[in-house]
């Protein structure tokens, strides 16, 4: 893989490389820090992670260029390949011997039958009885050997099972013992006995961020931050004085583990604390967790804080792509209650709420912005599921995602956007994305009682809080949310709201960090716009016009 840069490229300040643990497409904040760095005059090169079947590894985001890379699964546990003769010394070897021996004997079994069924066939021609008596007999032997081997085969499987089973469950008493041994034997290089798959990570970045010769690495959430750490270790150690910037995109100990799993979230903690300190700036979503990560980590200064807002303004090529019509995707029209969820569904999203929802709100529709290129996923069909016991599948809608760019523009139609999300430790402490794009959209919102989204929904008066999880306030708030949306749209018209969630005054943050780090390079002009561009949002632009379509009438 060639750094070298187009030759038509602009002069730049410097060379960027952003790195990311994911296939970049889905991943707005990503696309958007390198279109932005590469609209300022940086040189972006964004590698992620080519991922199954996908066969697309090279592409342009504007100026930037993105590269995906296979990540080998070169490195696993040793629960995974290693015996434990002391817990279960007669289990097979974990992997694949086991159930090769048991497909030995099946075969070896399959074919002591049909030797067996053509002495049957035989005799039931007439064939001579005692040749045949005897060739039975001969199988009797290999036959009941064949039998008690399979029994002993069983049985081994039958402990490799047991013993997994017991390896990865987390109230098991040695597995507690050998996980403190290794925290305090290694400390935070725990992670290397932990979780040594992480290694698959640098194996596979190291050599291609050594062959761009950054001038600067920014890397994208946790995984990225050794890998980043140890390139510009590599890079000073060879006379150029390689910058690092950490991107924290969560709070690492609030990640929900490994279900199973009792060392993998010891093993990120373990990997981040000991790479955190090599990084020269850090970036993140929220104050909350800038302050959180400066206490954990003895940061030297405080983390810049970048939100992950939609753009303002959009390029050419965006505003080129026509936005679908969010309510002929549900089949209803401009008068019908539309609540509107976008993101990925899990458990703790708490979307199942909203399909419960309307039992009691029977004019209401629901779309959930959630499925995927690559189709639906088992959540899905169970919400749809409960959908159809509820009796409600006709006004529950599952529509695909739309680039990150639409989302405000596409989900302004819709009367009501919903965060019912559960009370988690990372969905406490930030304003999540689904939040910015409803603001852009100029939509009342009802959210659950997270923290940061709360506070903020309260304070600037853009819709109603509920208990998480309590279907009866959640039914509660999307009534006085419908009853009077003017009242919620209103606080959007409030000067300065909406320009601080911008991702152009987010874009500026980010580009004053880098200028902090490389001072001697020029200064840059971002090219989208300032904070006085009045120029109108495009989710803006929609929702006036949907606003004026409602007011017509049918």
């Amino acid at each position: 893989m060639q750094a070298v840069p187009r030759s038509d490229a602009r002069p730049t300040r410097g060379r960027v490389v952003m790195l990311v643990d994911n296939g970049v497409h889905g991943d707005s904040r990503v696309q958007k820090a390198a279109l932005s760095a590469a609209e300022a005059g940086w040189q972006v090169i964004l590698v992620g992670i080519l991922k199954g079947r996908a066969t697309e590894d090279s592409w342009r985001i504007g100026d930037a260029e993105v590269r995906l890379i296979r990540v080998p699964r070169r490195l696993q546990h040793p629960v995974t390949y290693r015996r434990a003769l002391l817990r279960r010394p007669l289990a097979y070897k974990p992997g694949a011997d086991g159930k090769r021996r048991l497909n030995k004997l099946r075969a070896w079994r399959d074919d002591l039958n049909f030797r067996l069924s053509e002495i049957k066939v035989a005799r039931m021609k007439g064939g001579p009885r005692l040749p045949l008596l005897a060739a039975k007999a001969r199988l009797a032997v290999p036959y009941f050997l064949n039998k008690a081997m399979f029994r002993w085969a069983n049985f081994r499987a039958g402990e490799l099972r047991r013993l997994q089973q017991r390896q990865w469950d987390p109230a098991s008493r040695i597995d507690r013992i050998a996980l403190r041994f290794w925290q305090v034997l290694y400390g935070d290089r725990a992670w290397r006995r932990l979780d040594p798959e992480l290694w698959d990570y640098e194996l596979a970045f190291a050599p291609v961020v050594d062959e761009l010769q950054p001038d600067l690495i920014h890397a994208h959430d946790f995984r990225m931050l050794g890998v980043g750490a140890r390139a510009a270790m590599r890079a000073r150690a060879g006379g150029r004085d390689v910058k690092l910037v950490w991107d924290a995109h969560e709070f690492v100990p609030g990640i929900v583990g490994r279900p199973g799993n009792p060392r993998w979230l010891p093993a990120q903690i373990a990997y981040v604390r000991e790479h955190a300190r090599y990084a020269d700036a850090v970036v993140t979503v929220s104050s909350t967790l800038a302050d959180l990560l400066r206490e954990m980590h003895d940061l030297p200064e405080q983390p810049a804080v970048v939100l992950n807002a939609p753009p303002a303004t959009l390029t050419p090529e965006q505003q080129a792509l026509p936005v679908p019509d969010i309510r002929a995707l549900c089949g209803i029209d401009a008068t019908t209650p539309l609540l509107v969820y976008c993101g990925g569904i899990n458990p703790s999203r708490g979307v199942d709420l909203m399909i419960r929802g309307l039992t009691q709100l029977p004019d209401a529709h629901v779309a959930l912005v959630s499925l995927h290129p690559n189709g639906k996923t088992p959540i899905m069909e169970e919400l749809e599921q409960l959908a159809a016991e509820q009796g409600v599948a006709d006004r529950v809608h599952l529509l695909p995602y739309v680039p990150h760019w639409q989302v405000p523009a596409f989900v302004a139609p819709a009367d009501v956007g919903v965060i019912p999300i559960h009370r988690k430790q990372n969905y406490e402490l930030a304003l999540l994305t689904k939040f910015f794009e409803y603001a852009h959209g100029h939509l009342p919102m009802v959210v659950s009682d997270i923290k940061t989204v709360a506070e903020a929904t309260r304070a600037a008066e853009l819709g109603e809080v509920f208990r998480a999880e309590d279907l009866d306030d959640y039914v509660r708030a999307v009534r006085l949310v419908l009853a009077d949306p003017k009242r919620y749209r209103a606080a959007y018209d409030r000067p300065g709201l909406l320009e601080q969630w911008t991702w152009e005054a987010q874009a500026r943050v980010l580009d004053e960090v880098y200028s902090r780090l490389l001072p001697d390079r020029p200064k840059g002009i971002l090219s989208a716009g300032d904070p006085a561009d009045d120029r109108p949002n495009a989710a803006v632009r929609a929702r006036a016009l949907t606003d004026a379509d409602v007011e017509k009438g049918p």
